[in-house]
């Protein structure tokens, strides 16, 4: 190499955006995880995902897993006695719009008690989003729920950070629901190494 080369930097390159190309098409997301014949307590839960510096990100897909409202899973796996709700799909796939925003509309989960220690009431979520080789995961908890002082998983959560992983009602719409994302920074969410 001369002496007198100019090194300059090449383009940097980030993963994504490519959600919108197959995975976040109107026939690829599932907004409403539960049909019309699943019991227990509709709801509609708005999540927000922003970056360390709160600006909304607008293209991040949210993959969710959760229980029925009697705690059972939609999965071969799941073994519990219970009988599995008509209409359960369980899984659901939503992108964030330009406000950073997404809903998805469902039931609340029913405690999961397939182990010696029941889980409160819970979602998981998948994060996916442009900058990011791998997928970060979350729970989201409902607040105010008394389960949650006996959830394993919950516990093991400093306490000054459990804020992170509840879902807040909102007063003024029953059964409306806001939950946000924080991918970094002051008050990120908590996110589990699975």
């Amino acid at each position: 190499m001369k002496p007198d080369t100019d090194l300059v930097p090449t383009p940097s390159q980030t993963v994504g955006p490519f959600f919108a190309i197959e995975l976040t098409t109107v026939e690829h997301c599932v907004q409403c995880v539960a049909g019309p014949q699943a019991e227990g307590e509709r709801v509609c839960l708005t999540f927000r995902v922003v970056d360390g510096e709160g600006v909304p990100v607008d293209d991040a897909m949210l993959e969710i897993w959760q229980a029925d409202s009697n705690g059972k899973y939609n999965h071969p796996e799941d073994a519990q006695a219970k009988k599995l709700e008509p209409g359960w799909m369980g899984f659901g796939r939503v992108a964030t719009g330009e406000d950073g925003t997404c809903v998805l509309e469902t039931i609340r989960p029913g405690r999961v008690t397939q182990s010696a220690s029941p889980q409160a009431p819970h979602l998981t979520v998948g994060v996916f989003a442009r900058g990011m080789l791998k997928q970060l995961y979350t729970r989201v908890y409902f607040a105010g729920n008394a389960a949650n002082e006996e959830d394993p998983i919950l516990q093991l959560v400093p306490s000054e950070r459990r804020g992170t992983l509840l879902a807040r009602a909102d007063p003024a719409r029953p059964g409306y629901w806001s939950f946000d994302i924080r991918l970094q920074g002051d008050l990120e969410t908590v996110f589990f190494d699975v």
